[in-house]
This record gives structure tokens, C-alpha cells and sequence, in this order.
């Protein structure tokens, strides 16, 4: 070891690099985390007090959409046709390859669709917010609308937000049909079933909890989505890398966030 490598208390210099670089990373991460929840706060004060710009709103509302649905779509079906094919090979086992279409709509309705969708979602749509709004970081017009007396949590953060939080509970509703369909069609082809008999299953055993539970933890999926997009876009620095780097921080940012809060969210739905 090198004397001039630092120690403390008889601590060799790598354990000080070590401790040092795990306590930069828990700081880094409580600014994160303070930092978009307090956006956040912001954005919900904002939305209001302040009138909603509606065509921005919008424009953010059908991009998403088109954006998104194409590729939330393809997830899905395949999600469907994957899980159901699965679930012939492990229950024909015990003689009840039958009842696919009752687990297929249970893990598509109350996960699969919600989680996939949302990570669909946060990779096409918050990855674009991030590079949009950190361009525009860069490029001093943030700076510009400020100085126009105009709010830039109004005029960028908040139609951005909304947009994700209402376009993400209906694309998983998509999600969730296109699922179901795709789980339909492996049932008709390796179990030998009816679509109608498939449908049944799907009537039977599903509840309105399991539907809207699923879309309940869209909304807030969504919101995760808008805010740590808006927010790694607005702390962009350092010119076209640093927009880079808060689009590869929105993504994954955002898909972190949904598992964890699928979990607290699923514990909350559950005893509720």
C-alpha cells in the first residue's frame, strides 16, 4: 500500500475507498429520491393552482399513445402466448391443463399487464421526455421560458405527467385484452379447448378486483413514469452527453421504481 493512500483508525486506504464510494452512492441516491419527490409535490401543487396547458396536454397525450401502443402490444400478445404455452407444458403434469385460461387471466389482469406496460412505457416514453426536456436544459430554453415569467412546472412538467398517468391505465387495458388473446389461442391449439370454453374460464375465475387492481397500479405507475422522466430531463448537464445520461437514468430510474412500488402497492391492494 502506498503511503500516500489515506486510512483512518488503522483502516487500510481500499477500506476507506470502499466506505467512501458506498456513502457517495447513499447520498447520490437520497438526492434522487428527494429531489423527484419534491418535483413531484411541485407538480401536484401546480396542477391545482395553475390552469392546465391543455394543447400541450394533448400533444403529449396522443404521442404517447402513438409511441407506445405497437410495442405494448407486441409484449403483451407474446407475454400471453409465452405464459400460456408454459402453463400446458407444467400442468398437463397433473392432469389440469384445462384450467390455463383461469391462470393466464389472473397473472395478466393483476401483473403482468400493469408491470409490462409501465416498463414499455418508461423505455419509449420516459426515455424521450428525459431527452427532450434535457435538450432543452442545454440549449437555454428552460431558462428562456423563465424569463418570460412563465412556470416551467406548468408549461413542461405538469402536461407531461397527466399525459402518462391517464395513457398508461388504458394501454394496459389494451395490454390486458391482447394478453388474454394470446393465452386464448395457444389454449385452442395445444389443449384443444373452445375459444368460448377459454373465455368462460376468463369470466369465471376473474373478479372486478382483479381488473382494477391491475389499473390502479397503472395510475400510479404512470405518475412514477412522468415524474423521474421530467426530473432526470430537468437536471441534465454537460451539453448532448448529459442528455444521454439522464435518458439511461430515466429508464432506469423508472423501472427500479416500478418493482419496488409494485410490491408495496400489491401488499396494499391485497389488505385493503
Amino acid at each position: 500500500m502506498s503511503s500516500l493512500e489515506p486510512t483512518i483508525a488503522g483502516c487500510p486506504g481500499r477500506c476507506v475507498v470502499f466506505f467512501s464510494t458506498i456513502g457517495k452512492g447513499i447520498t447520490a441516491a437520497v438526492d434522487v429520491v428527494g429531489g423527484t419527490a419534491l418535483l413531484a409535490g411541485r407538480a401536484i401543487r401546480v396542477f391545482f393552482t395553475h390552469r392546465l396547458a391543455v394543447g400541450e396536454f394533448f400533444n403529449q397525450f396522443f404521442s404517447i399513445g402513438n409511441r407506445s401502443f405497437m410495442i405494448v402490444a407486441l409484449i403483451a400478445f407474446f407475454t400471453g402466448l409465452v405464459m400460456a404455452l408454459q402453463l400446458v407444458v407444467g400442468l398437463k403434469r397433473f392432469g389440469l391443463q384445462l384450467y390455463v385460461g383461469q391462470l393466464v387471466g389472473l397473472a395478466i389482469f393483476r401483473e403482468l399487464g400493469p408491470v409490462l406496460t409501465a416498463l414499455m412505457v418508461a423505455s419509449r416514453v420516459g426515455s424521450g421526455i428525459a431527452a427532450e426536456l434535457g435538450s432543452m436544459v442545454v440549449t437555454d430554453q428552460v431558462l428562456a421560458i423563465e424569463a418570460m415569467g412563465a412556470n416551467p412546472i406548468q408549461k413542461l412538467v405538469v402536461p407531461r405527467v397527466l399525459a402518462t398517468v391517464i395513457a398508461t391505465p388504458i394501454l394496459t387495458v389494451m395490454a390486458d385484452v391482447i394478453g388474454a388473446f394470446g393465452g386464448m389461442i395457444i389454449s385452442v391449439m395445444e389443449v384443444g379447448v373452445t375459444p368460448h370454453f377459454y373465455i368462460d374460464q376468463l369470466r369465471g375465475s376473474l373478479i372486478i378486483n382483479d381488473f382494477t387492481s391491475g389499473i390502479e397500479k397503472a395510475v400510479f405507475f404512470g405518475f412514477f413514469v412522468g415524474v423521474i422522466s421530467c426530473y432526470q430531463g430537468l437536471q441534465t448537464r454537460g451539453g448532448t452527453e448529459g442528455v444521454g445520461e439522464a435518458t439511461t437514468k430515466a429508464v432506469v430510474y423508472s423501472a427500479v421504481t416500478i418493482f419496488i412500488a409494485d410490491f408495496f402497492l400489491t401488499k396494499l391492494i391485497i389488505y385493503v
